[in-house]
């Protein structure tokens, strides 16, 4: 059994990182429940994540991008979201290449070979936010990227033990066991780490198990016994557990059972490059929507309402709409007096013409609109980065969101907006645009069905009669809760007393 080291084994022993044998192992979760309880036992602590790719992301205080886990676990520590809790953000826009974030602000489009290269450059920048943390926090939980046994990813690695030996901080693995596997992910994760990397590994967490633990102990005591490293803890599965995804597309969720009132039927298009999909949670979640994301290949059921989703690549992604067939899907739904709505990217798809003249997110310089809204879209350079509250169009309802976009929309169908709001210094703006026959409504606004108001006002515009109260934030809330009580009473809290 190998020793835990002391704090004064590691120059920086007031930082710990979490990494996993594989994407989805529970990185993001076992430091969500970590921020969540140290800070119930006052401990100044941050989250971090040097190398982030997805396309879910959050508007931070400092008017920047980080990924979504981040300000989720931001949120579990009792803080604002900031750039330096994800200096670097890789937002793909295509299967070779992405969108490169650096400290919240985009710097360029870049291929994959191109980025190794970059990668030098892209690790001063991480070390510059890890030290501001550092200096000014207690602990800095940080969350590892896929796994550090990608040896193809080995050179100049910036996200996994890459990053724990240029800081010199001790690392843990989680593996997911309702995946299978897990002795072999573990025991081959770290058979393929160099020896100082072995040595940094502190011990082991396993995570998703459900089933006696006695048929599970033999196991845990060969591991140990075959690596020399301790089980730190066994993480149970939390049945109907949500927590907001880093970036790929949960499964569907069953609305609530025992709710006999008639159901909104909700129908979203999972597009190629769908963006912030969290902003569908709180449907998902909502006892009386029954909701659905349909994928390629798949025909749009009746529904009472359909949303177009944010998108990092509009252009193609509208193209990819047409040729599902899903516009004249989306006809027939109109026609049949179905709602329609649009969020970011997805707003820009219902006006009347999308361009691109300066190639921002492809080679396509246009593509028509579906045309349900009379607006037209061209993209720009600068991304709109802002945290936003105002009023929906009835002049009483408080919504908040965020708004991260590239495009200026403009044309008569702004002058039946969505909702309207305050800048810093004063001036009011509006935002969105709403049909002249009230089916068709889209905004730039993510983030608008997480108040509880805000989302009972739009769920009685897409036709539901009779409302559930349902306040996603205080759900959130309590899940992150029920997830750190699960972790602190699993975790060997003697093996980690070096934090």
């Amino acid at each position: 059994m190998s020793t835990i080291p002391t704090r004064s084994s590691f120059a920086a022993a007031h930082t710990l990182m979490i990494q996993g044998t594989t994407s989805d192992a529970g990185k993001s979760t076992l430091v969500t429940a970590l921020c969540r309880i140290f800070a119930r036992r006052g401990r100044r602590v941050v989250p971090f994540k040097s190398q982030n790719m997805a396309l879910n992301s959050a508007v931070t205080v400092d008017q920047g991008e980080i990924g979504r886990a981040q300000a989720v676990q931001a949120f579990a520590a009792g803080l604002q979201p900031h750039t330096d809790m994800n200096p670097v953000l890789l937002k793909p826009n295509s299967d070779t290449g992405a969108q490169v974030i650096i400290h919240g602000r985009a710097v360029a489009n870049m291929e994959a070979s191109f980025y190794h290269d970059y990668k030098q450059v892209a690790m001063e920048a991480v070390l510059q936010s890890f030290r501001r943390l550092q200096a000014g926090y207690e602990l800095v939980l940080v969350e590892g990227a896929g796994s550090p046994a990608e040896i193809n990813l080995r050179d100049r690695d910036i996200a996994n033990m890459g990053f724990a030996e240029a800081v010199d901080c001790p690392v843990v693995i989680i593996a997911d066991i309702d995946k299978g596997g897990v002795f072999a992910h573990l025991v081959g994760t770290l058979e393929l780490l160099s020896p100082s990397e072995q040595a940094r590994v502190v011990g082991f967490v396993i995570n998703r198990f459900r089933g006696d633990i006695e048929l599970l102990n033999p196991g845990l005591r060969w591991l140990e016994q075959r690596t020399g490293k301790p089980v730190l803890g066994v993480l149970p599965y939390l049945q109907g557990f949500h927590l907001e995804a880093e970036d790929a597309i949960t499964a569907n969720t069953v609305a609530a059972p025992g709710y006999e009132a008639r159901r909104l039927q909700v129908i979203v298009p999972a597009l190629p490059r769908i963006s912030n999909h969290t902003d569908f949670d709180a449907l998902r979640l909502h006892p009386q929507v029954e909701f659905r994301f349909i994928g390629p290949q798949q025909a749009i059921p009746a529904a009472d309402l359909i949303i177009l989703p944010g998108s990092k690549s509009v252009i193609a992604d509208l193209q990819h709409l047409k040729q599902q067939g899903w516009d004249e899907a989306i006809r027939r739904h109109l026609r049949y007096g179905g709602k329609l709505m649009g969020i970011c990217g997805g707003f820009q798809m219902l006006g009347e013409n999308v361009s691109d003249p300066l190639a921002i997110e492809g080679s396509c310089a246009a593509e028509a609109g579906l045309g349900w809204l009379p607006v037209t879209t061209e993209l720009r350079p600068h991304k709109q980065l802002r945290n936003r509250s105002g009023l929906l169009w009835d002049g009483q309802t408080e919504v908040s969101g965020y708004e991260i976009h590239a495009g200026v929309t403009a044309g008569a169908g702004l002058q039946r907006p969505v909702l309207a709001f305050a800048d810093a210094d004063g001036t009011q703006f509006t935002d969105g645009a709403i049909s002249a026959d009230n089916q068709v409504l889209g905004t730039y606004w993510h983030g608008l069905f997480d108040r509880p108001q805000a989302l009972q006002a739009l769920l009685q515009w897409a036709g539901l009669e009779v409302e559930a109260e349902f306040d996603y934030e205080a759900l959130k809330s309590a899940e992150v809760d029920r997830l750190a009580d699960a972790v602190e009473a699993a975790l060997d809290w003697s093996q980690l007393g070096f934090l």
